[in-house]
């Protein structure tokens, strides 16, 4: 089953306060305000810059329960969370430490650099139209490795990949956190992949707003994963959305689920599956395990290895390296995302 994971950190509760805006500076160790950090909240547009004393502001949903990410050139990049926006944020960052990395040249590598890249953008930007029309500037950047024991290919970078994706509309900065395909042999094809993940943060920056673009846009939202827990929360399932299946039978989702509404959160509780129904299949990891259709037509899987999770404002939720996908839906990756904040208001 191929894992498809938009986003590594795992995002904990944060209470709501009424301010809408959060307020804070940064400086560096020995107190010195730091010009042109960028601050963003990740996996959105929303996004600010300190000024020349150090100062930002920057909208908050606290509701939305995202990770505040702080980076600048030369800098380690900080990860916030359980913000209170009640209280100014006092950051001191930390000099990134210059470590030249080793660079080994062998003479018997089995395949070649083209190969790496194609691999790579093969199970980072995908194969959709979007993909295919998704450049990323720097590649030179990235670094890849393929362990021939474990049969296990990683790729990682030191500075963030900036994606510039036409037909969305976007540049994307991506942190790579992690980067791996797992194969059953010794191969760099894609016939052989039985697993594949990545993880890191994104800031999206606007780029272009034509009515195509917006069109292409709204066509990605339909179908996908944000979309989906969108849904999820609000109990909102039909024939032209989505519908939850064993093989090809519908199945009552409020029968399968049980849903909390909070203030600010949704918790959900995975019922337990009948084993019946949970056909070939790890049944001691595995809480639930369904088909999903999205407007009949296209068709995904998703298992549910955990028996509750909680949904935030944006469509991000909690446990989501316990949620798997595979079909349809795993087939967008980083050349379909859109914001999490697309089409909130």
């Amino acid at each position: 089953m191929k894992r498809i994971i938009l986003l590594l950190f795992l995002f904990s509760f944060v209470a709501a306060f009424s301010q809408s805006i959060l307020k804070g500076k940064i400086t560096s160790k020995d107190n010195m305000p730091l010009e042109g950090v960028n601050i963003y909240f990740d996996g959105t547009t929303i996004s600010t810059i300190s000024d020349v004393n150090g100062n930002f502001t920057i909208k908050y949903e606290p509701n939305a329960n995202n990770i505040l990410a702080i980076s600048f050139m030369g800098y380690q990049t900080e990860y916030l969370t359980s913000l209170d926006a009640s209280k100014p944020l006092n950051i001191a960052l930390t000099v990134s430490k210059n470590e030249l990395k080793e660079v080994v040249i062998s003479t018997n590598e089995l395949f070649t650099r083209e190969q790496k890249l194609k691999l790579f953008r093969e199970y980072f930007l995908g194969k959709t139209n979007n993909a295919k029309s998704s450049v990323i500037k720097n590649e030179s950047d990235l670094r890849f490795k393929y362990d021939k024991e474990k049969l296990v290919f990683t790729a990682s970078s030191d500075k963030p990949l900036i994606i510039m994706n036409e037909s969305l509309g976007y540049k994307i900065d991506f942190e790579l956190v992690v980067f791996e395909v797992a194969f059953n042999k010794l191969s760099i094809n894609s016939k052989d992949v039985i697993k594949n993940f990545y993880g890191g943060v994104s800031r999206f920056e606007d780029i272009n707003n034509s009515v195509a673009v917006l069109e292409r846009r709204e066509k990605t939202y339909q179908g996908s994963q944000i979309q989906f827990f969108r849904n999820f929360a609000k109990k909102d399932w039909g024939i032209k959305k989505f519908l939850l299946l064993n093989d090809d039978n519908s199945i009552d989702a409020l029968k399968r689920f049980k849903i909390i509404e909070e203030d600010d959160f949704v918790k959900v509780e995975v019922l337990p599956q009948p084993k019946a129904e949970i056909q070939n299949e790890n049944l001691k990891d595995i809480v639930a395990s369904y088909n999903i259709a999205f407007n009949r037509t296209e068709e995904s899987k998703i298992t549910f290895q955990t028996d509750s999770f909680y949904i935030y404002k944006y469509g991000n939720n909690s446990n989501i390296e316990s949620i798997l996908f595979s079909g349809k839906i795993s087939e967008k990756k980083v050349g379909d995302m859109l914001p999490l904040n697309y089409g909130i208001k």
